[in-house]
């Protein structure tokens, strides 16, 4: 190979080399600020991706158009609708009583007996009585009075006015426990007003006052009798010491006195007559006090009587709920121990209300609602059972609403947080009937529209959210 040709071979493999360089020198040239922008633009990016508001976990609703109800929910109790309280027709000593809690009696059947001797007793000293008086008057035309008649006439006059001046000290008695009891009673009101003492200790107050009136009464009544026999031993004595001149005033004496004793035993046979204590009507008994043999005093509960089928529920609602509330309305009652919910119906509300104390110890004024079941009681219930009951002031079938938990203050308003697409825009709304779920939605939603449960505070406007 000459030299001009190995030339020529170094030079065509020299041009590539060359070419390459050349190319390689273009790219070098790029400008060198570039590399910075995208590092900067990239660390930008990242930063923002970083540092940008994570959704919040949110619970939704939905607003929807369904049956809406609005209830005063409160406890409540039944009651046998016509209780009758079977009370000791006279004083005497009780004989144990036989019948259980449960047991059915029959109208004008025997329930109970107070011991009738005692009565027996002075009945028949009365008759005695009674008798001697006849005879004597018969005897009036052929007996005279002697000095032994003077005298007995005296010692009867002596033993009426004893008896008179031992029952005068016992109405003194009496009226003097009554008026303790009138003060007791008003301040077991008193207390009762301020929550120191018990609705039963106030009722025993004031069941110890009517106890001592009639007790009043019938030493009244005892003392008028004494009062009598003195009358009329005076006029028998001051008639036998005038037998001399006219003894023809012994059968005026005679009649007085007669008709005296006839009174007394009149009243001491009706008395005796109701020592057997009968049911007033056929039903169940309800309590027992006591069944024990004792001493009691007339008007002293026996037994208590009705018909545990007969039942009525009684309902205590707070004054401000009970305006709101109508005869007629329904109710739901719950919670009373069967599977499925009765229903009941009020049949009026009582119209004076009660001081009750709160178990945070506030003073509420109460109502009590008395309400009729829809269907006869189930014979699983009976008197003075716990009930739960939701008295339905409201209700509409078609009603568009949302949950109350979405719901919060904004001024004078109610709002809501609407989610659209993943955010939460809030809204303002109006809302009507409002029930412990849900609330009638009149403005500002549409049915369907999803919205925020408990909104937090954190929670914005165009905040993004996410479903928990």
């Amino acid at each position: 190979m000459t030299q001009i040709q190995k030339q020529t071979v170094r030079d065509f493999f020299r041009r590539p080399r060359e070419t390459l360089g050349a190319v390689t020198q273009r790219r070098v040239r790029v400008p060198r600020w570039l590399p910075y922008g995208l590092a900067g633009t990239s660390l930008a990016v990242l930063v923002g991706l970083a540092f940008r508001p994570a959704p919040i976990p949110v619970d939704i609703g939905t607003v929807t158009t369904a049956p809406l109800q609005v209830t005063i929910d409160a406890e409540g109790e039944t009651r046998v609708e016509d209780r009758y309280v079977v009370s000791a027709p006279v004083d005497g000593r009780l004989q144990r009583i036989d019948l259980e809690a449960g047991d059915m009696v029959e109208a004008n059947g025997m329930v109970a007996q107070i011991d009738p001797l005692p009565l027996d007793s002075r009945v028949r000293t009365a008759q005695a009585r009674l008798q001697e008086l006849q005879a004597e008057l018969v005897g009036v035309d052929t007996q005279r009075p002697k000095t032994e008649a003077l005298a007995q006439a005296a010692a009867r006059l002596q033993v009426a006015e004893e008896d008179q001046q031992a029952r005068a000290a016992e109405v003194e008695e009496t009226r003097v426990a009554l008026a303790q009891a009138r003060r007791d009673r008003n301040r077991a009101q008193e207390l009762e007003a301020q929550g120191a003492i018990s609705r039963q200790s106030r009722e025993a107050a004031e069941l110890e006052e009517n106890r001592l009136i009639q007790e009043l009464a019938a030493d009244d009544k005892r003392l008028g009798s004494a009062i009598a026999n003195v009358t009329a031993a005076q006029e028998a004595l001051a008639l036998l010491r005038q037998e001399q001149r006219d003894p023809d005033y012994l059968e005026d004496a005679y009649r007085a006195q007669i008709a005296g004793v006839e009174a007394e035993l009149a009243n001491l046979v009706d008395e005796a007559r109701r020592t057997a204590i009968s049911a007033p009507i056929n039903g169940t008994v309800l309590r027992i006090p006591d069944k024990s043999a004792r001493f009691v005093q007339a008007g002293d509960p026996l037994i208590e009587l009705g018909n545990p089928g007969e039942l009525e529920l009684v309902i205590d609602v707070l004054s401000t709920d009970a305006v709101k509330i109508r005869p007629g309305d329904s109710i739901i009652v719950d919670q009373w121990g069967g599977a499925e919910p009765l229903m009941a119906t009020v049949s009026y509300i009582e119209p004076a209300a009660f001081t009750e104390v709160s178990a945070l110890g506030v003073d509420e004024q109460r109502v009590n609602v008395i309400a009729t079941l829809a269907e006869p009681a189930t014979s699983a219930l009976g008197d003075q059972y716990r009930i739960e009951a939701q008295i339905v002031i409201w209700a509409d079938e078609n009603v568009l609403q949302v949950p109350v938990s979405a719901l919060y203050r904004c001024g004078e308003s109610w709002c809501v947080f609407v989610v659209e697409a993943n955010r939460a825009q809030p809204r303002e709304i109006s809302i009507d009937h409002r029930s412990t779920m849900a609330a009638e939605v009149t403005e500002g939603l549409s049915d369907g529209e999803q919205v925020v449960l408990h909104p937090s505070e954190e929670l914005e406007a165009d905040r993004q959210v996410k479903v928990r």
